[in-house]
């Protein structure tokens, strides 16, 4: 059994009053707060540890360029990646972000691969980071973008989808999981009948690394990103997950140190992956601190189970509420999208803000899935395991109060 309260205790800031109120942090599918054994870890590794990698033989750089390689191995195992013999994995390659790696992939792979009048398909349900990258390839090569819909349930039209094809489709790129709708898609479908047709799948797992377990092998995609700070872990930390055969036939997208082989004054040569694509100094002490956080979530089962638990509390216990329409799924996961009848999005959030909830509205980076809905901003308010369902009650009734105030 997960324990949440346990759990809990790992997170300082959740103590913190705001505007008066205890703080309610509802806002996790934009970023979530990290433990204090990650914090202290990343304040440790500053004092007494840090150095620059892979560059130097004394003891500091040496000690610095393990805990990064060892992080890297660590987030193989997470979403059970392929390992090496021996050596680093290949297959893992660190960014800053799932937007790093979605611009590294259309920048490299993309450049590489596609052509005028070749076909990407993506979902009407994409972030924008899963979005712009390829609008501004396919607007480089005359590309085409081709969009799959979803249906009344937030679930992806698989049947659409399979009729996207031609013999001009190069690349599918989904979202794993909808940072609105909050509904993990069918990665396996996606990919057995993308790979029937000879199509590379790449997934934005920014969300779903989140609440579901990810399993690179069993998914069978080609490549996956998704960000650290999404997963109790540091900002400015993103991963990218290739099958090593295909990123090491990509070429750098990004020139400097570190990404290099051998260099003359008029070329160079690239390093094999995942150093091609790793040129300079990087956040290094934000991927060690990664590892920490991947071995603190190692030691809690439950959570995903935990987290839908809660969801589905949240869920009915908004349906109570005549004014509130619900845009999520029905098998949504952390995530929850509304509008209550009357009442702004930004001015619910702003009230809430005054009764110490964190929660967001807009458009959530996802502009194009509200104008499927034909509406410019929704609420959401997004769960994770250091949540509770007291917290869950607390905001139900500061809703309550919200729509006597708006009434008024």
């Amino acid at each position: 059994m997960f324990d949440h309260k346990e759990f809990r205790k790992q997170f300082p800031i959740l103590n913190r009053t705001v505007n008066g109120s205890k703080l309610i942090y509802f806002d996790n599918a934009a970023t979530m707060q990290k433990p204090k054994v990650v914090t202290d870890f990343l304040v440790d590794f500053y004092q007494s540890s840090y150095s620059n990698i892979h560059r130097s033989v004394h003891t500091l750089s040496h000690e610095s360029t393990q805990l990064y390689e060892n992080t890297r191995q660590k987030v193989a195992e997470f979403i059970n990646a392929p390992l090496p013999k021996r050596g680093t994995p290949q297959n893992i390659v660190f960014t800053s972000g799932t937007t790093d790696s979605v611009n590294l992939l259309a920048n490299s792979w993309g450049e590489q691969n596609v052509k005028a009048g070749d076909e990407i398909i993506l979902s009407v349900s994409e972030h924008h980071s899963n979005l712009i990258p390829w609008q501004m390839l396919a607007k480089r090569k005359g590309a085409v973008l081709r969009f799959v819909s979803i249906c009344d349930d937030g679930e992806l039209n698989y049947e659409q989808f399979e009729t996207l094809f031609s013999d001009k489709t190069v690349l599918v790129a989904i979202s794993l999981m909808s940072n609105v709708l909050g509904v993990v898609n069918d990665g396996k479908r996606i990919v057995d009948f993308a790979h029937a047709k000879g199509v590379p799948v790449f997934f934005d797992a920014a969300q779903a690394v989140v609440h579901s377990k990810i399993d690179v092998q069993q998914l069978d995609c080609d490549f996956l990103a998704f960000s650290a700070h999404k997963l109790y872990g540091p900002t400015g930390v993103g991963v990218l997950y290739g099958k090593t055969e295909l990123l090491n036939k990509m070429p750098p997208w990004k020139g400097g140190g570190e990404m290099i082989n051998v260099v003359s004054l008029n070329d160079f040569s690239a390093a094999p992956s995942p150093f091609r694509f790793e040129a300079g100094t990087p956040n290094i002490a934000g991927v060690v601190a990664f590892g920490k956080t991947l071995d603190f979530l190692n030691e809690y089962k439950g959570i995903t189970e935990y987290e839908t638990e809660l969801t589905n509390y949240l869920v009915n216990r908004l349906r109570e509420l005549n004014e509130v329409e619900i845009f999520s799924g029905n098998n949504t996961v952390g995530i929850v999208a509304f509008s209550v009848a009357d009442i702004h999005p930004h001015d619910l959030t702003h009230f809430l803000d005054q009764e110490g909830i964190a929660a967001r509205a807009g458009h959530h980076c996802a502009q194009p899935l509200l104008s499927f809905f034909e509406v410019n901003s929704l609420n959401r308010v997004s769960v994770s395991a250091y949540n509770t369902k007291d917290e869950v009650d607390s905001f139900i009734e500061a809703l309550k109060k919200a729509l006597e105030f708006f009434a008024r």
